[in-house]
């Protein structure tokens, strides 16, 4: 599996590598302008994520921006909705609007920070990645 994951803390990308890397090659992007860029790149490659764990609160493009255009890119490539990388959103913003803005934007997962190791499983298992 290869997972690319964007926060701007990095201690956040850190823990989430380290969690992640049992069972996952990880990448890494500081904001969402980074994260467009890897998508773009990896599908120039013919290496496309599997999973991209992904921050809302980041300068320059925040998660929710990111999301739309990762969504456009991979629209773009040829890859119809739930085709692309399963996105799971994890940010310590856990109120509705932001959930549901997320899911409207096709989001795959939601996890509130601080993450831990079980939740991040739980989730990849429920999108049949483990």
């Amino acid at each position: 599996m290869k997972i690319l994951i964007v926060d701007d803390e990095f201690t956040n990308r850190l823990l989430l590598q380290e969690i992640s890397k049992e069972f996952a090659t990880t990448h890494q992007a500081v904001d969402g302008k980074e994260a467009v860029e890897a998508v773009k790149a990896a599908l120039e490659q013919g290496t496309p994520y599997d999973v991209i764990l992904l921050d809302i609160m980041m300068p320059n493009m925040n998660g929710h921006e990111a999301l739309r255009e990762i969504r456009q890119i991979e629209e773009s490539n040829g890859f119809k909705v739930g085709q692309g990388a399963k996105v799971i959103m994890v940010t310590a913003l856990g109120d509705k609007k932001n959930v549901l803005d997320a899911f409207k934007e096709e989001a795959d997962g939601y996890l509130v920070k601080p993450i831990e190791k079980s939740k991040l499983i739980r989730q990849l298992e429920k999108l049949d990645l483990l």
